[in-house]
């Protein structure tokens, strides 16, 4: 009998290939994504450390503030500005853009296209 995976196990998966190519360093740092289903998050992240540089999630006031939903581009792509904002101002202007394993698509390309959009560059 065939086992089939789970789709978060296929995700989980590919995300261990990915983590296997990209590494965080202190001069491009890692941007890593994460998605639910009612909330988005994004994390700098320096693996060399192992240290969270700046994050940014839907949960916040400042993300919420003005939007009908949590869970869709529109609050994706406002996360990913954000981000962008607080990297800025920490001094970080180059990224690895880090997509857990998702599909490079909806959600996750809004939190991309949002980080650009604020600045950073990947």
């Amino acid at each position: 009998m065939i086992k089939k995976l789970s789709r978060n196990e296929r995700r989980k998966k590919k995300h261990r290939r990915i983590r296997n190519k990209i590494m965080g360093s202190a001069e491009r740092p890692r941007l890593n994504v994460y998605k639910s289903l009612k909330h988005m998050y994004a994390q700098i992240i320096n693996d060399e450390t192992g240290n969270t540089l700046v994050s940014a999630s839907t949960l916040e006031d400042e993300v919420k503030e003005g939007l009908e939903s949590t869970s869709n581009v529109e609050a994706a792509k406002k996360v990913g500005k954000i981000i962008a904002k607080r990297a800025l101002a920490k001094g970080i202007d180059r990224v690895v853009f880090d997509r857990s394993g998702y599909i490079y698509h909806g959600r996750v390309k809004a939190v991309a296209e949002g980080a650009r959009e604020g600045g950073l560059k990947f």
